[in-house]
């Protein structure tokens, strides 16, 4: 992704990187759209079937064309943190050394274990995969990132969110992701959900090859929420009649925006405020899927095991 150099001065408030990261992914989300856009109208162009009694017949509405869903990634379409599982895909194609695949072991048994994010492993995960990208061709991240999307990603996907992402498609309404994550993984991901696009990160490149650096700031908290609000516009979208999805609190900004905020797998703030909202929940994590999700995703990398115990410790301590 180009660089936009016009919209980057030196010092910003933390509030106008936001707008700025919101801003960039926005423009990088229709772009990357573009060429799916004619076959997205024709089905929206194509009468509605009828629905054999809905469980909510009200929404999504079908055929309005003036909303469209948004949902987080991590956790909220997918078991995990994208970004940990694309570190996991690098490090096999030998991108960088074993000490680094134990930094990425560590963040995602902490996000796995604790069910939240925490913003310093999140960053640190960032700043390791800028530097990990950095020199790389954009066109070569696109390719690997397809790969990584069968290895681990796949397997991941929530059918209860992929359901209701397709409700939206099947009204004929457009359906994007809204992440923190990379915005060239990000659209591999929606690409083979079938979705509209993606919002995400946007890494600056010049010349199609990665300088290490960021656009603005990651796309996180108030950021996204900025990314929604200038894909909107762009579109000619209705927030009042757009829905919003995600597990965490930190994902408020966004969900508040909307005319259907939906809690999907909440961590305890989020549901905290749901309720207190009356903002519709959803959780599939079964018993069983909780475990299995506790489990760290690089299990077979020998050093994993203690870092999985210092997380379980850690935790405890905090809580």
């Amino acid at each position: 992704m180009a660089a936009l150099g016009w919209l980057t001065p030196r010092r910003r408030s933390a509030t106008a990187r936001s707008v700025l990261a919101g801003e960039a992914s926005a423009e990088a989300a229709r772009k990357s759209s573009q060429e799916q856009e004619e076959l997205d109208e024709l089905a929206a162009a194509a009468p509605p079937e009828e629905a054999a009694e809905p469980a909510e017949p009200e929404f999504p509405v079908a055929g309005d064309t003036k909303a469209a869903a948004f949902f987080d990634l991590d956790n909220t379409v997918m078991q995990g943190a994208a970004i940990f599982h694309f570190g996991r895909g690098l490090y096999k194609r030998k991108f960088f050394e074993r000490q680094e695949l134990f930094r990425f072991a560590w963040q995602q048994a902490w996000f796995r274990l604790a069910g939240v994010e925490d913003p310093e492993h999140m960053q640190d995960a960032r700043d390791s995969a800028l530097s990990i990208v950095k020199g790389h061709r954009v066109a070569e991240l696109m390719s690997i990132g397809e790969e990584i999307y069968d290895e681990y990603m796949a397997e991941r996907i929530w059918p209860g969110t992929r359901a209701l992402a397709q409700a939206h498609l099947d009204a004929g309404q457009k359906v994007w992701l809204v992440t923190a994550a990379p915005v060239e993984i990000a659209t591999v991901i929606a690409r083979r959900l079938g979705l509209t696009g993606a919002l995400g990160t946007v890494a600056e490149s010049i010349g199609g090859v990665y300088t290490g650096k960021l656009v603005g700031e990651p796309l996180h908290g108030p950021a996204k929420a900025e990314a929604v609000r200038a894909l909107s516009a762009a579109e000619g979208l209705d927030l009042a009649r757009c829905a919003a999805y995600s597990d965490s609190h930190n994902d408020i900004p966004m969900l508040s925006l909307v005319g259907h905020p939906y809690a999907i797998n909440p961590d305890a703030k989020l549901r905290k405020h749901a309720r207190e909202r009356d903002w519709r929940l959803r959780d599939y994590r079964t018993g069983r899927k909780a475990a299995k999700v506790g489990i760290p995703a690089a299990a077979g990398v020998g050093a994993l095991a203690g870092g999985a115990a210092a997380a379980i410790a850690l935790h405890r301590r905090r809580h």
